[in-house]
């Protein structure tokens, strides 16, 4: 079992191209694969050897059909697997109300939760829970933050 699966669900199409990012750095190097979370099922996440997750950051949270996907999963269903989490978020500089930033601090992003459930699951996270940030609720991406995606690949790469 040596198969790369980079599932990612996207709303406003950030996420994707995140995504997109991270996979490119892959492919320069090895095979991967691109699975948009309606596509995935529970036997693509059970049967890779590495699994990047990623999701827009909603309600400090990921989004649903990614919830759904990983409570699919058996328990210790991903064992043996390694995993890594990635989320797109506004900067907690970037929220105008101190309400929000209160929230933020306390709950967090998308990636700390999926990278909770990941390791709930039995798979090994090989590196922290990554954000890359977006201007407002629908983007854009902010500035460099697609080079930084194909970076952090890398540095995944670097890990296998």
């Amino acid at each position: 079992m040596n198969k790369i699966l980079i599932v990612y669900d996207s709303v406003y199409g950030n996420t994707r191209q995140i995504a997109q990012a991270i996979h490119q750095a892959f492919v320069a190097k090895t095979e991967a694969g691109l699975m948009n979370i309606q596509e995935a099922k529970t036997d693509d996440l059970t049967s890779c050897s590495l699994l990047i997750l990623g999701s827009p950051t909603q309600k400090f949270s990921s989004m649903p059909a990614v919830k759904t996907l990983l409570n699919r999963v058996p328990s210790n269903g991903l064992q043996g697997i390694r995993a890594a989490a990635f989320d797109t978020r506004i900067a907690v500089s970037d929220i105008n109300s101190s309400v929000g930033r209160f929230f933020v601090g306390r709950f967090g992003y998308a990636a700390e939760s999926m990278a909770k459930m990941l390791v709930k699951k039995g798979a090994e996270l090989i590196v922290p829970p990554e954000g890359f940030l977006v201007q407002g609720t629908e983007g854009p991406i902010k500035a460099d933050e697609l080079t930084r995606a194909g970076e952090w690949g890398e540095k995944i790469i670097g890990l296998l």
